[in-house]
């Protein structure tokens, strides 16, 4: 490591241990202590609060964002140094955020100066939640067959039609959204554009899951007017721009990289217990010392294609990939939490149960829908098939 990147170190690491509060170096006990901001947001505690305002202060929200857009103009080499020593104090992550994870990216790639300027500090800062309207209904897997309508008016851009599965729209401050523009088309006719969410004519409802939370909704647009600086990239460019926004989406899905949380060793020794220093259950110890070292390997190729892609490199394959094994592996790390703590993860409220148990519970069955957010597992596989392996379809 270079002497420069050493004194990046010390300097980040002092940094941290100064500002840094100690309650948010602790584990997450649930959703709730996730922070993702937005205009009417109330934190957990005025710990997770500070954390925020400092990490933003300094760009590392977004460590690699340009500084002009509030980001931390972080080298590759430094973010990593950034993240060891994150990882070093157990601090949880300051901003939980799909403007951070996918919106900010093609923004960064695909918009104009003014919308870059527009929406990207406030992304940074917090200060906006944003949503993803993506699928619909009779438009999941086959998303270019969406129908949402977007028609120019002149002056303004008038919307109607209906999302799915629109993760957390009852909370977002906006919706990046795609929507038709050429109806006698089917790629080639969709756009991009950004949506208010308090604009007259939006709409949301909560679909309740297994797991008894609702972070999905129905969102229905109807005459709803956006500016026409609203739209992002060209007129019916919007499934270039889809396509990338995927690739972050899909690296995203499971979870890994996003900072303290219960982790799966601590689980198994707090209920299994230990015998001679080694868990006591040797056939769940095997497994977990697997599921670990796949989980690292995981992270490290997820890593790599980063890179790769910031390069210039086409990775649009590997999206696929790493949604496939992502969720495979967040499940399976859930149903060994769940085996591991026995029968205390059978709980689902009240007194007999800890919160922490409650949480192994609804995580394992939240974590379900890994497999269908994002792109069906099936529809995945089949883009491995064609274009990693080049296998054709039967006829």
């Amino acid at each position: 490591m270079t002497d420069q990147l050493e004194t990046f170190r010390a300097e980040t690491r002092a940094w941290l241990d100064a500002n840094c509060p100690a309650s948010m170096r602790t584990p997450m006990a649930g959703e709730d202590d996730a922070v993702w901001g937005g205009r009417n947001y109330k934190f957990a505690s005025e710990d997770a609060k500070l954390w925020l305002d400092r990490m933003a202060a300094r760009g590392w929200t977004a460590p690699t964002w340009p500084k002009e857009y509030g980001g931390g103009g972080l080298s590759a080499d430094e973010n990593r140094v950034l993240q060891s020593e994150l990882k070093r104090i157990e601090a949880r992550p300051p901003l939980f955020s799909f403007g951070i994870w996918m919106l900010g990216p093609v923004l960064l790639e695909y918009a104009s100066e003014e919308q870059k300027k527009e929406h990207l500090p406030k992304i940074v800062r917090g200060e906006i939640r944003w949503c993803q309207g993506y699928s619909e209904p009779g438009a999941g897997s086959d998303l270019a067959g969406l129908q949402t309508r977007c028609e120019d008016k002149g002056d303004h851009w008038l919307i109607n039609g209906q999302k799915v599965w629109t993760s957390y729209a009852n909370y977002a401050d906006w919706c990046f959204c795609l929507v038709r523009t050429d109806t006698s088309v089917k790629h080639e006719g969709i756009s991009f554009v950004l949506i208010d969410m308090t604009t007259p004519g939006v709409e949301t409802r909560p679909i309740k899951l297994i797991s008894g939370s609702s972070p999905f909704c129905e969102t229905f647009f109807t005459d709803v007017k956006i500016p026409k600086d609203n739209m992002v990239g060209r007129l019916n460019g919007g499934w270039e721009i889809a396509k990338r926004l995927l690739q972050y989406e899909r690296t995203n899905i499971s979870g890994f990289g996003s900072g303290a949380r219960v982790d799966v060793v601590d689980i198994a020794k707090a209920h299994v217990g230990l015998e001679g220093g080694e868990l006591a259950d040797r056939d769940l110890r095997a497994r977990i010392a697997a599921h670990k070292m796949t989980e690292r390997a995981y992270a490290l190729s997820v890593q790599r294609a980063q890179e790769e892609a910031k390069a210039g490199g086409n990775v649009s394959h590997m999206a696929s990939m790493f949604k496939v094994a992502g969720a495979t592996l967040n499940q399976d790390r859930c149903e060994l939490m769940v085996e591991a703590a026995g029968n205390r993860a059978l709980g689902w409220s009240g007194e007999g149960f800890a919160p922490d148990e409650i949480a192994i519970t609804r995580g394992w069955l939240r974590s379900k829908g890994n497999s269908i957010e994002g792109g069906t597992t099936e529809i995945n596989l089949n883009v491995v098939a064609k274009r990693v392996l080049g296998l054709r379809d039967t006829q």
